[in-house]
């Protein structure tokens, strides 16, 4: 079967004005081929030879809502399960492969519908793709032991306290769905389970659900990217064909009880701010009705054009933020609107507040205009994730699963496009009604987590694993003990931009990608929280946040409606050495949105009233930082580490202080004086020519005057002494531990020996201190170390959120793993690792313009040739085992590390002290030492 898709974005045209008519679209183009195999196996192709790689999606039609009262996460928990080594591949090997081979995306995930596994390959490794999936499909069972649970039900449950229990608002959200779904319906609570049912899960309910669900029968795998289909049907065949039908899949009978009276519910959380939740059951995933509740969520609470947003934050500043979602699922959808409180609002008024806001739309209804908008966004929305060939390759999953039919993206767009004012409106009154909703209200107060002991070390040790195959068949498949080789390299060369030189001292640099109808620009100023002035912390980002409200020609309002009316994305931020205003969008809209681009970078008002009412909401933000472990983990580590007076040791955000007494004189001071064309490029990437890009920044950037020029980075401070520092979060379930140490500057000569030795120490899943911290402990869902360069001396971070009860024993393990990187170089098969991933994984951020303008933008912020990434491979490739060694113990100094933790201080710091690692001393939520 085959499809192509023509004229795709020709339907955005059809809903405008005749005098609004966009230019005609070069619509994409996404062909596909469908077979099924003898064993039941769904097969689908879609080619893309614009970049050197291949995905491959799999999807399991298997979720939560396949679960059983008793077992809830447990297609969550069998995520896990499938990364733990099969037969062939071998134990905790899956993503050491991968990664080996430069996979730029490895990952699965699970939702209440179904599960999916997947991976971007360079194209020579598709069959190194194919053999693993096939491996843990077809022969998981056999490897599948007690220990591999006991371990990942650790992991799981760490998850679960970082996504949720850890997270603001994670326990309030989970109310939400235990009211919406009452037991025993399978979506009832999140995705990811209790604690109770996690650790109730037993080796033989995990062998009957993979024998149930994990079938050849039950599954579709979407190959995309550059293969040739001939040979990619062969390595289907080999790989799959040999691989046993599964039984019958039980059939759902799904009941989701209607709601007919209101339902109400208080938690409480460790939250700074009270938050109201609205939530309705809609329309199933392409039922009658789906779509309209799309655009209903859209004019509600889609962004800053939206009622709730306008009125709420915008008009009357009682929240914080405010957005709805209609979230499609199988069994049945739901709209949600949340809504976070201003300091000093109570829940009750916010929610008064916010049914004056739906009242009125349910009663009036939604504008032309707002209608219009919400399907230009929709509809756009739909072609912006076709840039990655991974997207591309789950969006044919997605349309397959949930309708039968792999190219419904044409029928997708139908949808949005024939839905008018009368029929969004009919849907939302009928189904937005206060008796047919719960409401949730998130206070502060004692978190109540309902955690459990761990299964006892000798649980499910009577069960005996019984061998899947005959010997007569593991006979005929013995051929897959081997990994398969790796095709030629594919040719590619990474882009060099186009660039020039306005006569204003604006350097330009272009890249052309014709692969889709969309653009990204970045217009980046070497400014930024490093130019901060003197005494006044915050105000590059405060400045950054401004830009998008309001210029001297077009009000907040104004440009949060055009940003709509266009679907752009558009918005400023300050890094510490950079601060960056970015737009995207599809071309056909370029000339339009590059006026308001333009008109937000070159001439921002900085009103004063509008300085009033963001500097409330970064007050908020400093507030709301406080309930986050890893923010206030990374924070501290800055201040210790660089010291209040640099400009690399204070937040973005800057103080209380500091936010409240800034001015827009202040605001205008900084930006004139720091931003301006000498000292800024202009970034471009997508569907556009040289000519094109040198007319549009010529008519809309040629004219920018200004003197600011680059300044130096902040000076490095003296080594840091060994300290350790820790923070109380009173009842936290897990703490946030980083050691923290003075990293190295952009400009290094060492910088590529010193990525390639950080790629195998922390970077990658199978890099040392994450395996020792989570696969061989248990003790975290995942641990990194990074080094942030900049255009001075960035910080070292290394570390993870991990478990209350083993913070010291974590510890323990990741200075061990900080001091053995030292004393026990890479392996020759780790050196190898490090640079396969590092360079074969590049292609991968060339996929999107925006990760094409970011790469190009940091060509420019830290002066690099303008062929650097064309020939960084070679770069990579040549670092010797002496250079990673030296970069370890050159750049790597645990003497003069600061260990940070963020947890319950009566419960973490005995076991601190025990551990004897230097003083301790107590800061607060604030970054600031108890006095």
């Amino acid at each position: 079967m085959k499809l192509r898709i023509a004229a795709l974005l020709s339907a955005v045209a059809l809903s405008l004005p005749a005098a609004a008519q966009p230019p005609a679209i070069k619509a994409p183009t996404l062909a596909y081929d469908q077979y099924k195999l003898p064993n039941g196996l769904q097969v689908i192709f879609t080619e893309d030879k614009s970049l050197p790689l291949v995905s491959v999606n799999v999807w399991y039609h298997v979720g939560a809502v396949n679960e059983r009262p008793g077992l809830t996460g447990f297609a969550h928990l069998f995520e896990h399960m499938m990364f733990e080594g099969s037969k062939n591949v071998g134990e905790k090997n899956h993503f050491k492969y991968l990664e080996a081979a430069g996979a730029s995306d490895i990952n699965g995930s699970t939702n209440f519908d179904r599960t999916n596994y997947f991976e971007t390959v360079p194209s020579n490794q598709l069959e190194l793709a194919l053999w693993l999936e096939s491996d843990r499909m077809g022969f998981l069972l056999d490897t599948l032991d007690r220990a591999k649970l006991t371990n990942q039900r650790d992991v799981v449950r760490n998850e679960r306290r970082q996504s949720t229990e850890n997270q603001p608002y994670g326990v309030v959200e989970e109310a939400l769905y235990g009211n919406l779904f009452p037991e025993p319906h399978p979506y009832h609570g999140v995705v990811i389970g209790s604690h109770k049912d996690i650790e109730a899960a037993r080796l033989n309910d995990v062998r009957n659900f993979f024998k149930t669900y994990y079938a050849p029968n039950n599954a579709t795998v979407v190959i995309a990217g550059s293969f040739d289909k001939a040979q990619a049907k062969a390595l289907v065949e080999k790989y799959f064909g040999p691989l046993k039908k599964g039984g019958e899949i039980p059939k759902l009978n799904v009941d989701t009880p209607a709601i007919t009276t209101e339902k109400r519910q208080t938690v409480t959380d460790t939250v700074q701010l009270e938050r109201v939740y609205f939530a309705w059951l809609t329309p199933k995933a392409y039922a009658a009705g789906d779509a309209e509740m799309d655009f209903a969520a859209d004019v509600l609470g889609g962004g800053r054009s939206s009622r709730m947003y306008k009125k709420l934050v915008y008009e009357q500043q009682v929240a914080q933020a405010a957005t709805c979602a209609n979230e499609s699922a199988q069994a049945a959808s739901v709209f949600e609107c949340e809504i976070t409180a201003r300091p000093g609002v109570k829940a009750a008024d916010l929610e008064k507040a916010a049914n004056a806001v739906l009242d009125d739309f349910l009663e009036n209804g939604a504008t032309p205009e707002e209608i219009e908008r919400a399907r230009t966004k929709t509809i756009a929305g739909l072609i912006r994730p076709l840039e990655r060939i991974g997207r591309v390759a789950d969006r044919l999953n997605y349309y397959n699963h949930f309708t039968g039919d792999p190219g419904y993206l044409p029928k997708d767009i139908a949808r949005y496009q024939n839905a008018d004012s009368a029929t969004i409106m009919k849907y939302a009154r009928d189904l937005l009604a206060s008796n047919h909703r719960v409401v949730i209200y998130g206070v502060p107060g004692k978190k109540v987590i309902d955690d459990v002991a761990r299964s006892p070390e000798n649980t499910d040790a009577d069960v005996k694993i019984e061998k899947e195959y005959t010997a007569e068949f593991e006979a005929t498949q013995a051929w897959r003990k081997s990994a398969p080789k790796a095709g030629p390299l594919p040719a590619f060369t990474l882009p060099v931009p186009q660039t020039f030189t306005l006569a204003n001292g604006l350097k330009v640099y272009v890249n052309e990608n014709h692969k889709l109808p969309l653009f990204a620009a970045n217009l980046v100023s070497l400014s930024g929280a490093s130019q901060d002035p003197a005494g006044k912390p915050g105000i590059a980002g405060f400045a950054a946040a401004m830009l998008t409200e309001g210029t001297k020609s077009r009000s907040s309002s104004a440009i949060a409606d055009q940003t709509g009316d266009l679907a752009l994305g558009l918005s400023g931020v300050a890094g510490y050495d950079a601060l960056t205003v970015s737009v995207s969008g599809l071309t056909t809209k370029l000339d339009n949105a590059f006026d308001l681009f333009s008109d937000v970078a070159l001439r921002p008002a900085f009103d004063q009233k509008e300085v009033d009412r963001v500097r409330a909401r970064r007050l908020t933000q400093l507030l709301q930082q406080r309930d986050q472990p890893p923010a206030v983990a990374q924070q501290v580590g800055a201040a210790a580490l660089f010291g209040p007076a640099s400009a690399y040791g204070h937040n973005l955000l800057g103080t209380p202080a500091s936010v409240k007494e800034v001015t827009s004189a202040d605001l205008t001071a900084f930006y004139t004086t720091s931003v301006g064309p000498k000292n800024s490029a202009l970034v471009l990437s997508g569907d556009i020519t040289l000519a094109n890009a040198r007319a549009l920044a010529t008519k809309y950037f040629g004219g920018w005057t200004g003197t600011a020029a680059v300044a130096a980075p902040p000076a490095a401070p003296a080594a840091a002494t060994k300290r350790v520092i820790v923070v109380d979060k009173p009842g936290a379930p897990q703490t946030a531990l980083y050691a923290f140490q003075l990293g190295l500057p952009r400009s290094t000569a060492d910088y590529v020996p010193v990525v390639v030795m950080n790629t195998m120490l922390g970077d990658l899943f199978s890099s040392r201190i994450n395996m020792n911290l989570r696969e061989e402990h248990g003790y975290t869902y995942g641990a990194s170390s990074r080094f942030t360069f900049r255009r001075g001396n960035g910080p070292f971070l290394a570390g993870a959120s991990v478990r209350t009860d083993v913070t010291a024993p974590a510890a323990k393990e990741l200075m061990h793993e900080l001091t053995r990187i030292r004393t026990e170089p890479l392996s020759d098969a780790e050196l190898t690792m490090a640079r396969d991933s590092y360079a074969r994984s590049l292609p991968g951020e060339f996929e999107t313009n925006a990760g094409i303008v970011g790469s190009t933008g940091n060509i420019f912020a830290y002066g690099l040739p303008v062929d650097y990434y064309r020939s960084l491979p070679a770069k990579i490739n040549a670092v010797t085992a002496k250079q990673a060694a030296e970069a370890a113990t050159s750049y790597l100094h645990p003497e003069q590390m600061i260990l940070v933790a963020v947890g319950d201080k009566a419960k973490i710091e005995p076991g601190l002290k025990e551990l004897n690692i230097a003083p301790i001393e107590e800061w607060t939520l604030d970054a600031e030492p108890v006095k």
